[in-house]
């Protein structure tokens, strides 16, 4: 994997060749760099997206406002908060979820929420209220995107909102969505899950995970054991990287 500053093929000093990257402390998991190879490819685009595991956000933003090699970046875990202040400008969307997962020129966007409200519209059907897990940069996308449509959101984590040990059955039974926004599941880390009352979910529940590597965390294996309907992350990464596209083709 490339340190900052490298680029696959020496391609940075090409005119001809846009490149985009994306930022995070551990990309192992990350299927972003195969997608974005393929989208390039299947639409003849002269593009090259490279991954970049790093330590200090600081150090990063340094380089890209010395180089401005880049034609726009993702962001991902943990950086999608900590950026913020290093950036010029703010789409009004991203200044209102307090997160960033795509930049372009020094403004930061969030495609995040419009990839979560795609793939889990069509899910939706009479559910009315949900329970995020988590409360990172995806979990305030996830929340915004559940609230433009109209459901009723109870935020879960360690220390803010309502906390695991809080959770009984009759709150499940009141929230038929579930989101996972932790990386708990991740992979190489697939033995792990939130700690929540599986006994308590129902062919009523919807289980969103934002996770897609694995395709099949052990939160919706729990979740499938008691009928309910799952959904993995691999259509909202596709979704939200669409959204990031129209945003880095301008």
């Amino acid at each position: 994997m490339p340190t900052i500053g490298q680029s696959p093929r020496n391609t940075c000093n090409n005119p001809l060749v846009r490149h985009y990257a994306i930022i995070g402390q551990t990309l192992g998991h990350s299927w972003s760099q195969r997608w974005w190879t393929d989208f390039f490819a299947t639409h003849h685009i002269h593009a090259d997206y490279v991954p970049y595991e790093i330590d200090d956000i600081a150090s990063w933003y340094r380089l890209i406002g010395a180089t401005n090699q880049l034609q726009g970046y993702s962001v991902t875990i943990p950086y999608k908060q900590q950026i913020i202040p290093y950036l010029s400008d703010l789409d009004p969307i991203a200044r209102e979820i307090g997160a960033v997962n795509v930049v372009r020129d020094h403004t930061g966007y969030n495609t995040d929420w419009i990839g979560f409200r795609d793939s889990i519209a069509p899910y939706i059907l009479t559910r009315t209220r949900a329970l995020v897990l988590g409360t990172g940069g995806v979990a305030r996308a996830v929340r915004y995107a559940l609230q433009t449509m109209n459901i009723d959101v109870t935020m879960v984590s360690r220390h803010h909102g309502l906390t695991y040990d809080q959770l009984t059955t009759d709150i499940l039974h009141d929230h038929p969505i579930l989101v996972n926004c932790t990386p708990l599941g991740m992979w190489p880390e697939v033995n792990a899950c939130p700690d929540i009352p599986y006994h308590a979910i129902t062919s009523a529940h919807l289980l969103f995970d934002c996770i897609y590597n694995p395709e099949q965390t052990l939160f919706l294996q729990r979740g499938a054991q008691q009928g309910a309907t799952t959904i993995n992350g691999k259509q909202m990464l596709i979704n939200q990287a669409l959204a990031a596209w129209q945003i880095w083709k301008q």
